[in-house]
């Protein structure tokens, strides 16, 4: 985040906090329960959010070298997004052009070509078909029209999306609508990548979604966690498009009213959540980065899968850098698996039971109501 707008959200958040008010919606809104319930509408979701929208691949980082590769089968559609030999970022459907495996899982590095593990069919990084085993068998097939196919990919401000389909136009900088530069600005090219961590839950995706885009309940449920360092129910909502940021300030950020404006840091004073629409939070905390990247699950309505990266400043190249950085993605998980996801399970087990027709979104939640009410419009759009 550039500095100016640092400056500029800590004056609105001090002046905020002196008078004991937040960022506030027009009005109190309403949602109904079938939007986490009803089977028909996850499906457009899916056909919608997760077919036509550029979904965030990870931080660049990730993809330092030549070779270097991340996969993504949680949309719905297997995605294989690689760093080619020339510099430049690629993405295809995961899966060899023969039968049908899948060429690579999770994340790595290959030192030439993906390999199928089921006959030994090759490809380049740049997705063409290079090795036949008993090639002659195979007479008359042109090669150059069974590379792997090709899917839209955009690498920018540290950041690689891909759109998982095939032949369609992807203008990130229009999906982002201005929040670019700033996400631009830290940097995330220079992170390095640490671990991953997958969890699946009994809820609609939206309900975890949700989990990151309000504040209010810090006071009642992270009594012993989050809320000794973060204010409860005070916030800063922006939207970008479809997209947001939210900033959570730290306890501390009252500090800075001693400081001068050029030394004040607002990342470190604070919790800063963007929602890259339709489905990535992406938690900006003081000393390092989780992406969060949340799908329906199984074709289920009430079953949702959570991939969090988490990236660190520099690389954890000792025990002790090692230990100290599992005890701080131990403590990201006890608060959302412990106290977070729970909650949002026996919420889920509320909508399926019929017992209220809606949602109530408070004025105090302008960030929820701001994304809930761009997917329902993204559907709508779609449908249109």
């Amino acid at each position: 985040m550039q500095h100016a707008t640092q400056v500029d959200l800590t004056r609105q958040i001090l002046r905020d906090l002196e008078a004991r008010t937040t960022s506030l919606a027009d009005a109190v809104t309403t949602n109904p329960v079938s939007a986490y319930t009803d089977p028909a509408r996850m499906q457009r979701e899916v056909e919608v959010l997760f077919r036509r929208y550029p979904l965030l691949m990870g931080a660049s980082c990730q993809l330092r070298e030549p070779g270097d590769y991340v996969t993504d089968d949680f949309s719905g559609v297997p995605i294989l997004a690689t760093r080619s030999e020339a510099g430049d970022v690629r993405a295809f459907l995961n899966v060899c052009r023969h039968r049908g495996a899948k060429l690579a899982r999770g994340c790595g590095h290959v030192k030439r070509n993906f390999v199928c593990p089921y006959h030994g069919w090759s490809y380049s990084a740049e997705g063409k078909l290079v090795g036949i085993p008993d090639k002659a068998s195979f007479d008359g097939l042109d090669a150059d029209a069974h590379g792997l196919v090709e899917l839209p990919v955009a690498e920018k401000y540290g950041l690689v999306w891909a759109l998982p389909t095939p032949a369609v136009e992807l203008d990130i900088d229009a999906h982002l609508a201005g929040l670019g530069p700033e996400l631009g600005a830290y940097r995330f090219e220079g992170y390095h990548y640490y671990n991953s961590r997958v969890i699946r839950r009994r809820m609609n995706w939206k309900v975890a979604v949700d989990t990151f885009l309000e504040p209010y309940h810090f006071g009642v449920l992270h009594t012993d966690t989050v809320a000794p360092i973060l204010f409860p129910n005070i916030c800063h909502f922006e939207s970008f498009g479809a997209n947001l940021r939210e900033v959570f300030p730290r306890r501390t950020i009252v500090d800075l009213r001693e400081q001068a404006t050029e030394d004040w840091d607002l990342v470190t004073h604070s919790a800063i959540v963007y929602i890259l629409f339709p489905n990535t939070a992406l938690v900006m905390q003081a000393d390092h980065v989780e992406l969060w990247r949340i799908y329906p699950a199984n074709g289920k309505v009430d079953e949702c899968v959570m991939y969090l990266d988490f990236y660190i400043p520099e690389p954890a190249e000792t025990p002790s850098a090692h230990e100290h950085w599992r005890r701080n993605l131990d403590l990201v998980l006890r608060t959302v698996e412990e106290e977070d996801f729970p909650v949002g399970e026996e919420m889920q087990f509320g909508f399926a039971s019929g017992a209220q027709e809606h949602v109530i979104y408070g004025r105090n939640e302008p960030a929820l109501a701001h994304f809930e009410r761009s997917v329902t419009e993204a559907l709508d759009a779609a449908a249109a």
